[in-house]
């Protein structure tokens, strides 16, 4: 599991999605290592998210906390699971060359950054889960802990197609250009090597989220960004399905609620029920 983490790292850090990292039109890392390691991240943000039912008493707090832990992994898994053949499609139509197998490890790498993020903020919702008896603020809380981690995540994986399209562009370009031959008489010899101590000149190495390389087209990134759209939309949807994951103090435990109304209505009531008072 220790190498999972390792490769999350990688990724995090930039350090496996540089230009020269994807000259090959693939990201280099384990579709299954990110997998289990967002999986882990994943259940450890649903054990912080359910701990308010343990603070407000509630009988079956400890049910809530089990259920939220199955709960936010689910909610990754099923939102990759319905919008994984829209962004393939789309893919397809702006000509780009990922193959199946290359999209899907991109996805992956894009859920396991928005996961680590997700995690990171475990601890802050598990403080206010204990200091705070407010349900609708506990809900607005986790809203925005998952919008921030959303954007973020989705940032990575725009940034990431960008560097990929560029690679595989300029990948393509170089092989289809015959080597050029010098002219006569001009000798094409290296350039001796300084043999003196000062260190090579390098400039600072992009992030994960920096803009690296060249520019790719307006359809791509269009289509990318209606794209990433959707994967909000759904996963917002897809988490009003599988509610609750905080557990109404007024209520008792249960799997699953009632289907009702939709998630930005949901959403907009408890802004407005918290603002009253």
């Amino acid at each position: 599991m220790f190498k999972h983490f390792k490769n999350l790292d990688r990724v995090l850090r930039g350090d496996a999605t540089r230009l020269e990292e994807l000259r090959s039109g693939r990201l280099e890392v384990s579709a299954t290592g990110l997998a289990l390691a967002g999986l882990v991240l994943a259940a450890l943000y649903g054990i912080c998210m359910g701990s308010y039912g343990i603070v407000t008493g509630k009988e079956g707090g400890w049910m809530q906390i089990i259920s939220s832990m199955i709960k936010v992994p689910a909610l990754f898994a099923l939102t990759l699971l319905v919008t994984f053949p829209s962004l393939y499609v789309f893919n397809a139509l702006v000509g780009s060359r990922l193959s199946l197998q290359s999209m899907l490890r991109l996805l992956v790498a894009g859920i396991a950054v928005m996961l680590a993020l997700l995690a990171s903020f475990g601890t802050i919702v598990a403080f206010f889960g204990f200091t705070s008896t407010s349900y609708n603020f506990m809900k607005l809380l986790n809203v925005l802990v998952f919008a921030v981690s959303g954007v973020i995540g989705l940032s990575f994986l725009l940034q990431t197609l960008h560097r990929l399209s560029v690679s595989m562009h300029d990948y393509s370009s170089s092989r289809d250009l015959p080597p050029l031959s010098p002219p006569l008489g001009v000798d094409v010899r290296p350039a001796p090597q300084s043999t003196g101590d000062q260190p090579p000149i390098t400039g600072p190495r992009p992030g994960a989220l920096d803009r690296d390389g060249g520019d790719v087209g307006r359809n791509v990134k269009t289509v990318f960004r209606i794209w990433v759209v959707v994967f909000g939309l759904v996963g917002a949807q897809m988490s009003w399905v599988l509610r609750p994951f905080i557990g109404d103090p007024g209520l008792p435990f249960a799997w699953f609620r009632q289907r009702q109304g939709n998630f930005f209505e949901d959403v907009w009531r408890s802004l407005m029920q918290l603002m009253q008072g």
